[in-house]
């Protein structure tokens, strides 16, 4: 076997020793006899064996000359310091060694047979460019610096990674190029600086096997495990969404067990609440905190003794536990943290506190299952980790609070995405007007001009009179509930109180039945809670054979209400459900009409989900707007408000109970102008003009047809409201592409509205929505599909 086989290098590698030799040569004719002698018996071996010196490459002369090699190597690798030294001597590339201090050939066998000798941060793909480098540097003079540390990963005995240096000395190497090398010019190399990883170019300029690099390089290594595993612990930190990673914890462990040199070791953490001074749980995969154990959060006082809590809260200092099983005995298990601890069988531990100069931001935990492991002076070597972990959990805070701002944001006081541009263009220029005249600046009004609006509604249709149903069905089944219990009191015991209380029972369900108003709910409510409650609390103690009804009575009670709450909290669940589920499906639909072009959009939930869009020029801050566009978005609307309908009623069996929905679209031709109301951090419409849009859009839905008792709306139907010719004869072609898509129906009415407050001459255009799923290729108007629905 030959050292060459199998690796594509520019090198044609030999072993030889012929610098080191030249070298003893010189020494010959030092004046130290002692020296000359050690110098001629050196060349000696040489001259009987003259390839150590002109150089060879077969593996076989590494064992024929093993003993020769051994000899001229000699001086190189000292017998007195051979079991203290990491020191071998080999080839560029290779993973193998021809000599070795008895110390490297000890750490090789602790780590055992089946272990390989590999550089770990020599990538494989950059081995040939880094040879061309170094000839670059040897044989033309350039100076190239290219150093950088190398490493080996060797376990130790106990299977806990060591990391060791390896630095080369390369002052008994020659290379030479060959007769094929081309000539590397000063074009050459200039063309070669830019294209680092430009494999075929550099394999051009230096073909395979075109230099011989002659000699062999000493490794002189070094421990350097605690210096790696404190750069490791910094670089697994440094990361951006490690938390996520489900081997980040397990990599962090196997780099503090090299840290303490121990394998049965395991890290955590704990965040500290300033707010509600408690410790919480860190989220992430695989985070653990042996603090807490099984608890979300605790409240430090509960999680720590007295003396641990100083430590680690005033003085932020570390402290260890050493023999949890003694310290438990000593403590009889009264010290919170030891007794966590030994719950979980730990038998020492390392607590440490992650703190800056506002106070402490959390705690680390290091624990083992061996006794006496961690301990106070071990404990020392957190002193270089801790500013790095320090630095990521303050990192990891100011990330968690711009989340929670996002969020807030998001939730409470969103910006849309098609406007952010415009709101970061006035946040820059508030910033640099305080920058300038060191005073706090007013933030300029933010409005857009010249936008076409487009309104739109899915409405729980007679939402007040479901909701009051369902009110009177739980205060009539708590009234009924009341008096039945208070006749079967009277039976046992009659007090005129108890008879008035039950009148009064009695005069509340015949208001329920025939007058049931605005008010009422709130005055049963009342009743029931400050007159009924306290009375049937002393039939209770009173009346034993009544204990078990009125313990049937309250248990129907909500706790935070004080009343039955079960036909309305259906009817809120209901609304809640159509409210997200309809919501979810206008906001998926909505990644998809940004594409087509971008424009602002915002929803609301009420009764429903209601859904503003307002698309034009300057929202877009590009000349690139066409009326195209709008009609575009007005078709997508429409289709996207029949998907909706659709949506709600294939599923409506999931849904508590059964609501009818009512779809709407109001049509507005004229562009109009919008602004961003700081005060309620929304878009509203600017001028007195434009303010006849919003008027329209709060009233519209609720107007009748002219000359009728029937409002606009209906459950079925999809109801597009409109002022001008135009717009009709628009949305007619829309409605006919959607008939033709078999999305609509055939029954399209025209239809005057009523006169609103200060508008009038509104029509509508109305027609039924056709229902299908997926599987069914079948299409049912509304009243098909409540028959399907009912059979």
């Amino acid at each position: 076997m030959d050292i060459n086989d199998n690796i594509e290098s520019p090198f044609v590698l030999k072993v030889s020793f012929n610098k080191l030799l030249n070298q003893y040569e010189e020494l010959i004719k030092t004046d130290n006899d002692f020296i000359a002698s050690n110098a001629r018996r050196v060349l000696k071996i040489a001259e009987e064996n003259p390839i150590l010196r002109e150089g060879f490459s077969d593996f076989s002369v590494f064992v024929d000359l093993e003993k020769e090699i051994e000899g001229i190597l000699q001086d190189t690798f000292s017998p007195i310091l051979t079991k203290n030294e990491i020191k071998t001597a080999s080839v560029p590339f290779h993973n193998f060694t021809f000599n070795a201090s008895e110390r490297f050939k000890s750490i090789l066998k602790t780590a055992g047979e089946d272990f390989e000798l590999e550089m770990k941060n020599m990538p494989e793909d950059q081995t040939y460019i880094i040879a061309c480098t170094i000839i670059l540097n040897f044989c033309y003079g350039y100076n190239l610096n290219f150093k950088r540390p190398f490493f080996y990963e060797i376990p130790d005995a106990h299977g806990i990674k060591r990391y060791y240096k390896i630095l080369y000395n390369a002052d008994f190497t020659e290379i030479v190029p060959n007769e094929d090398a081309p000539n590397i010019t000063d074009k050459d190399y200039e063309e070669l600086l830019d294209n680092f990883e430009n494999i075929e170019l550099w394999k051009e300029k230096f073909p395979p096997n075109s230099y011989t690099f002659k000699g062999f390089v000493i490794s002189n290594i070094f421990d350097v495990t605690d210096d790696q595993s404190i750069s490791n612990i910094k670089s697994s930190l440094i990361g951006e969404d490690k938390r996520k990673d489900e081997s980040f914890m397990k990599g962090f462990y196997e780099i503090f067990r090299s840290l303490f040199g121990l394998k049965n070791l395991e890290v955590g953490f704990s965040i500290y609440n300033e707010v509600e001074n408690t410790f919480e749980r860190v989220y992430g995969v695989g985070m653990n905190s042996f603090l807490l154990n099984e608890s979300e959060s605790k409240p430090c006082s509960d999680a720590l003794c007295y003396w641990s809590y100083n430590r680690l809260m005033k003085e932020n200092a570390f402290f260890s536990v050493s023999d949890v099983d003694r310290i438990f005995k000593q403590s009889k298990g009264k010290a919170p943290h030891v007794k966590e601890l030994y719950n979980q069988g730990f038998k020492s531990a390392i607590f440490a506190p992650i703190a800056n100069d506002d106070g402490l931001m959390g705690i680390l935990e290091i624990v083992s299952k061996t006794p006496k492991t961690l301990n106070s002076i071990n404990a020392n070597k957190l002193v270089d980790v801790m500013p790095f972990i320090v630095s990521a959990v303050e990192r990891s805070k100011n990330a968690e609070a711009n989340l929670i701002e996002a969020i807030i944001q998001k939730e409470c006081t969103s910006i849309h995405s098609s406007v952010h541009w415009k709101f970061v263009q006035e946040a820059r220029h508030y910033i640099k007007t305080e920058f300038n005249t060191g005073e706090s600046p007013t933030f300029r009004k933010i409005a857009f001009e010249n936008v076409y609006p487009l309104f739109g509604q899915i409405d729980v249709k007679g939402s007040s009179n479901a909701r009051n149903e369902a009110t009177q069905k739980d205060l009539s089944l708590q009234l009924n509930l009341a008096d039945k219990i208070l006749e079967k009191s009277l039976e046992e015991q009659s007090l005129p109180i108890y008879e008035q209380i039950k009148f009064q029972i009695t005069e509340f369900l015949s208001q329920l039945k025939e007058n049931f108003k605005v008010d009422s709910e709130h005055a049963i409510s009342v009743f029931l809670t400050t007159e009924v409650k306290p009375i049937f609390k002393l039939i209770a103690q009173t009346q034993k054979a009544l204990r078990p009804d009125i313990e049937d009575y309250f248990s129907k009670i909500d706790e935070d209400l004080g009343v039955i709450y079960f036909y309305r909290k259906h009817y809120d669940d209901t609304v809640k459900l159509i409210n997200t589920n309809m919501s979810s499906l206008i906001d998926e639909k909505q990644i998809e009409a940004q594409k087509m072009y971008p424009h602002f959009f915002e929803r609301f939930k009420t009764d429903g989900v209601e859904h503003n869009m307002y698309i034009g020029e300057s929202i877009t801050k590009q000349d690139s707007f066409n009326m195209i566009y709008l009609y575009n978005l007005r078709l997508w609307q429409l289709q996207v408000m029949c998907e909706m309908e659709n949506e709600y009623y294939q599923n409506q069996h999931e849904y508590p109970i059964g609501l009818d929905v009512a779809s709407m679209i109001l049509v507005f031709n004229q562009p109009l102008s919008i602004r961003f109301r700081m005060d309620e951090k929304r878009f509203d419409v600017d001028g007195t003009y434009n303010a006849r849009y919003e008027v329209v859009k709060k009233r519209v839905d609720k107007a009748f047809i002219k000359g009728t008792e029937e409002r606009i709306t209906k459950k079925g139907k999809l109801t597009i409201v409109y002022s001008q010719k135009e717009d009709e004869e628009e949305y007619v072609r829309y409605i006919r592409f959607l008939q033709s898509k078999n999305v609509l129906d055939k029954d399209l009415e025209i239809l005057e509205l009523e006169d609103l407050q200060g508008v009038t001459g509104l029509k509508a255009l109305r027609t039924s929505i056709l229902y299908h799923n997926e599987n069914d290729k079948n299409f049912y108007t509304y009243d098909d599909l409540m028959e399907t629905i009912k059979s």
